[in-house]
């Protein structure tokens, strides 16, 4: 049975060969086309890059790339396993590479590319030869098709919605990144650079939240609404409430309603 996706690759795969003699009528295909595409020379050079690339890669622009990049040196295709797949496109072969996740951390540690609010890509790459009219592989090209942009927004969801949960019990940073299905590690740096604050901060500002809300029932005494957010009424308690708010909790409850 035919694989629709790898059919559709094929299509791409001959529509831009048989433009390679004419380049510059492929080198306009390429500027405007929509997915990310690279050409390479047959030493993994970049050659050429279009604005897809620029742009969904975060690549920060052509100079800083073409002619610096080689795919062959690149630390995460070879940590991916997808080194030797690339190679056998310059044998003249189309190689289909599925599922390729690339790190963005690590994008950004070895390649010049934009900090951006993502954890990984994860993509479909499709390699095919260029042939000159001999038949000989001259260049060989790699299209992009982004699957999803990891940003980690749900775990971050499903952390906050822990805490605002379990906000009347003792903090615990491992069952709240459990929550998140992440490590401890990864869920505080995650989380923090998403919400500007550590799990922790988060957690005690929103505890501070609901003290505040208790603290205007006038039938509560002091000491009643922070027993019902699990606080004991003491000098540290007080003074963290005033850290938090800029006034003591009895200032906060004659402030003008």
């Amino acid at each position: 049975m035919k694989n629709p996706l790898k059919e559709g690759q094929k299509s791409l795969f001959k529509s831009f060969s048989s433009l390679f003699e004419e380049q510059e009528l492929l080198a306009k295909v390429i500027e405007f086309f929509p997915y990310p595409i690279q050409i390479f020379s047959l030493d993994g050079t970049a050659r050429l890059i279009n604005k897809a690339a620029l742009e969904m890669i975060g690549i920060r622009s052509i100079e800083s790339h073409v002619g610096k990049y080689n795919v062959f040196k690149d630390p995460i295709v070879r940590k991916l396993g997808a080194m030797e797949q690339i190679r056998q496109v310059l044998s003249g072969k189309t190689v289909y590479i599925t599922d390729f996740n690339a790190p963005y951390k690590d994008m950004i540690r070895y390649y010049n590319v934009e900090d951006r609010d993502i954890q990984s890509i994860n993509s479909d790459i499709t390699c095919f030869p260029l042939k000159n009219s001999d038949g000989a592989v001259e260049y060989f090209a790699a299209v992009f098709i982004f699957k999803r942009i990891y940003r980690g927004k749900e775990e971050i969801g499903r952390g906050r919605q822990y805490i605002e949960t379990h906000w009347q019990e003792p903090f615990n940073a491992d069952e709240t990144a459990k929550a998140a299905c992440l490590s401890k590690a990864h869920f505080t740096k995650l989380f923090k650079k998403h919400t500007g604050v550590t799990p922790y901060e988060y957690y005690i500002n929103y505890k501070i939240s609901k003290l505040k809300e208790h603290l205007l029932d006038l039938n509560l005494s002091i000491a009643q609404a922070f027993a019902l957010c699990n606080m004991e009424y003491n000098s540290h308690s007080a003074r963290l409430f005033k850290q938090k708010v800029g006034l003591s909790p009895s200032e906060f409850r004659k402030m003008p309603k």
